[in-house]
């Protein structure tokens, strides 16, 4: 008799358990900015249509989507990039532009309104050929386009698919 007993009250323990862990608010997990899951979500998004229609106008229409010095900047990258990388693949990644080769991403534009940062960025993947020794740069701020930096950013981009 004891023993019944015994598994009727932790029968109803667990139940009790249960409906406490259900009326219980669920814990988030604060480790990821808004801006961040939002662009998680554009990432599935992306694989999910795989962007087979039109590569080319889902980057412009990305850079499109910037505004102010970031999509200035974002423009002249592009055609820089596509100037000095004629191989290179337009793409986009987490909702960026990017160009890729053989089907990974080598280089990305994160505009700086995307993530509320001070500067746009130009990002590349370890795909990219940068490699300098034992440690190198693998993004860069850009907070306006000289003559100078868009030379720095060719002959970036001509390493990095080389």
């Amino acid at each position: 008799m004891a023993t019944a007993k015994k598994t009727t009250t932790a029968a109803k323990t667990t139940a009790a358990k249960k409906t406490a862990a259900k009326k219980a608010p669920a814990k988030s997990y604060d480790g990821f900015s808004a801006e961040e899951r939002a662009a998680m979500k554009e990432r599935a998004k992306e694989l999910k249509a795989a962007e087979k229609a039109d590569p080319e106008g889902v980057v412009r229409g990305k850079i499109e989507e910037m505004t102010g010095s970031d999509r200035t900047i974002a423009e002249r990258l592009h055609e820089i990039i596509k100037e000095n990388g004629p191989d290179l693949v337009p793409r986009t990644y987490y909702g960026m532009p990017a160009y890729g080769k053989n089907g990974k991403v080598l280089c990305f534009i994160t505009p700086a309104a995307k993530f509320k940062v001070r500067y746009l960025t130009l990002g590349f993947e370890q795909v990219a050929n940068l490699d300098d020794g034992a440690m190198w740069p693998t993004s860069y701020a850009i907070t306006e386009l000289t003559p100078e930096v868009e030379k720095q950013v060719a002959e970036l981009v001509r390493r990095a698919v080389s």
